[in-house]
């Protein structure tokens, strides 16, 4: 029921509608208010507040690489690090992992242990070694290939599934059989008797991918309410998000730069904002998230995610001075010598080194006295 519905329901009809008209009044006063209040003064430095208040808390968190998230067990690189790792855009994180809800197949519903730990193991990459040991048997020149009946049940994985897997592989060219005596085993023949040859197989095959995502080493369940989720080690969003089971709407994963290629800049600007959100809460750390929308505005503004680096905005600045100042101060008073570049000294570095006041607060206007002339 809404609120004017309520309002009807409680007064008299002359009152409710000039209660209405009170309510509404109110409300909108309210929101004005709060919009007022959350403006900006005119000529305030907006960067260099968030830049500050950033920068100040950032010096409070632990250099702590690792913790655990949770009880999923899963390494995830936390405070400062990650911080940094945000704001240099890196294509790969120090720790990459995905968030991964799950929805059951037919209502919607929460899915049980069960289904969720078939889930995982269609995502979790599993590759030879971790389901079977390999046996060299020099006199027949073959390889063995022995599955752990336990570990190969648990992954949904059959022996034929292995065989069919490796007669793909072109060092083994089609020469791989399931073992007559023993059902459960897997020959790999060498189709020439050279010991060398033997070695390259085994190299090339005990690493194999048999089922599973590329880039997920490890997958997890972790309880999430009335339902589970899988917490991964790794990350690959796009092949995720087509596994059936998953809640796709909710995915998340801590690659921003993946998550600008798989959903767009829009995207990636919104995992930029959480993930520092995220980073600055967990170390007890309360910024208010406008600065770090600015920041995030500034990464994602031309389409594509830039680091706040020399080779990302500080490196593109249009001033000179504010580009020496930050990194490679030779080579950048050098290239502009050469070039003939011209300063127009509009920032906030370029005027604090040439020692006049900044064009931002009081320094952005001028205040002119002229005397009045005394009356004769």
């Amino acid at each position: 029921m809404d609120i004017a519905a309520r309002i009807r329901k409680a007064y008299p009809p002359e009152e409710a509608e000039e209660y209405a008209a009170r309510r509404g009044e109110v409300l909108v006063k309210r929101a004005h208010s709060m919009y007022k209040s959350h403006m900006m003064d005119q000529n305030e430095s907006a960067g260099v507040m968030a830049a500050h208040s950033l920068g100040e808390p950032g010096t409070q968190m632990n250099m702590r690489t690792f913790h655990y998230a949770g009880v999923a067990n899963i390494n995830v690189t936390q405070g400062l690090p990650r911080l940094i790792e945000i704001v240099d855009a890196r294509r790969v994180p120090a720790t990459p992992s995905m968030d991964i809800p799950l929805v059951g197949e037919i209502d919607g519903g929460p899915v049980d242990e069960g289904v969720a730990r078939h889930i995982a193991s269609e995502i979790e990459m599993t590759t030879l070694l971790d389901v079977a040991s390999i046996n060299t048997d020099v006199t027949n020149m073959q390889l063995v290939i022995v599955p752990d009946a336990r570990k190969i049940s648990d992954k949904g994985i059959t022996p034929e599934d292995i065989r069919d897997r490796l007669n793909k592989m072109k060092i083994v060219r089609g020469n791989v059989e399931i073992d007559p005596v023993n059902r459960i085993n897997i020959i790999a023949r060498s189709d020439e008797p050279s010991y060398k040859k033997l070695q390259s197989m085994y190299d090339s095959i005990k690493g194999t991918k048999i089922k599973g995502i590329d880039g997920i080493s490890r997958a997890v369940l972790s309880k999430s309410g009335s339902g589970w989720k899988i917490i991964t080690e790794g990350s690959n969003l796009k092949e995720v998000l087509k596994v059936k089971g998953v809640d796709s709407e909710h995915v998340m994963t801590n690659s921003i730069l993946e998550v600008a290629d798989v959903l767009g800049i829009e995207a990636a600007r919104n995992a930029l904002i959480r993930e520092a959100e995220g980073t600055l809460g967990e170390a007890g750390l309360n910024v208010d998230s406008r600065h770090i929308m600015l920041v995030a505005d500034l990464m994602t503004n031309d389409g594509y995610v830039k680091a706040i680096g020399r080779h990302g905005i500080s490196g593109k600045k249009s001033s000179v001075l504010a580009r020496a100042a930050f990194e490679i101060t030779a080579a950048h008073l050098l290239h502009a010598a050469m070039v003939g570049e011209t300063d127009y000294l509009e920032g906030v570095t370029e005027n604090i080194i040439v020692g006049q006041p900044v064009t931002l607060g009081t320094g952005a206007v001028n205040l002119e006295y002229v005397p009045r002339k005394r009356e004769e």
